[in-house]
């Protein structure tokens, strides 16, 4: 007898419906990861004996300042990168497509991507350890990780493949009928994929890096912390992408022989690594302290 498939409870993807303005669920993930992200990031930097030379990298001012950087970064990286690897005929074909960001669209690669240019304009602007300053984002990200991937599961978006798993959701609720008229990911049950990435993606990925900053010390170790996180996620997200569904546009190649999220990924195990052995080897330690701020 086949057990019966749960199904996505009514999450209703607008919090607060104020007016014509909308305060989605989505929204405030990103505001959330940032500000507690930033919360967190702040009391590392308190704790200066976890850093080289026992002092923090950078000052609070410094890090209030590197917010609006990391929030442009964000949001610029992730929309270009969804474009260029997700959805670029559309834009082509209607270039104003670029700016509809209300109607979805971000990509975590191309968001990294965007997070690593505007660090290291800061670092290079206000003379700090770009290794450092990868660590403490590092060890700070999987917040905003966790945060987001909660929201696509409420948004019933990112869905995964149909499975006959005891765990298997149908992503359909009143919500997705009334936006869409129908339920996209259809009436088989499948693997909730969103759930995954935000376990693995976001908590162990915490736990990990808070172990290693806290427990063994590593934030010494310029680096280390940053290539952990990169490869960390880079192999996550190659596992969680055979559970999830590739998205409907892609070619047959980044459907059926290796996903556009999987082929981004194993390039980040790859520049992971790198640092992971840049730090061991003391390639990035940084032995002159009028360095630090």
């Amino acid at each position: 007898m086949s057990p019966v498939p749960l199904v996505l409870p009514d999450f209703d993807p607008v919090l607060l419906q104020l007016g014509p303005v909308a305060i989605r669920w989505y929204a405030l993930a990103y505001v959330g990861g940032v500000l507690f992200g930033w919360m967190y990031a702040a009391r590392l930097l308190k704790k200066e004996v976890l850093w080289p030379h026992d002092r923090a990298p950078m000052t609070r001012e410094q890090l209030e300042d590197l917010i609006l950087w990391l929030f442009v970064g964000i949001i610029l990286g992730g929309r270009i990168g969804y474009i260029l690897f997700y959805d670029l005929g559309p834009v082509l074909a209607n270039p104003i497509q670029a700016l509809k960001v209300w109607e979805g669209g971000m990509s975590f690669h191309g968001g990294i991507t965007g997070v690593a240019v505007a660090g290291i304009l800061f670092a290079r602007k206000y003379k700090v350890s770009p290794y450092s300053l990868g660590d403490l984002l590092a060890c700070a990200a999987p917040i905003g990780l966790f945060l987001g991937r909660v929201a696509n599961f409420i948004n019933a978006e990112l869905w995964g493949r149909a499975t006959d798993a005891p765990w298997g959701m149908v992503f359909c609720n009143k919500h997705v009928l009334e936006a869409y008229g129908y339920c996209p990911a259809g009436p088989l049950p499948r693997h909730p994929s969103q759930i995954y990435e935000a376990v693995l993606e976001g908590l162990v990925l915490f736990a990990v890096a808070f172990v290693l900053a806290h427990i063994y010390k590593q934030l010494k170790r310029p680096g280390l912390i940053m290539g952990v996180f990169i490869a960390g996620y880079g192999i996550f997200r190659t596992i969680v992408e055979m559970f999830r569904e590739p998205d409907e546009q892609m070619l047959p190649f980044f459907k059926n022989v290796i996903t556009m999220g999987q082929s981004l990924s194993l390039i980040m195990v790859l520049i992971g690594g790198w640092l992971i052995w840049r730090a061991l080897s003391g390639k990035t330690q940084d032995t002159s302290e009028d360095k630090m701020v």
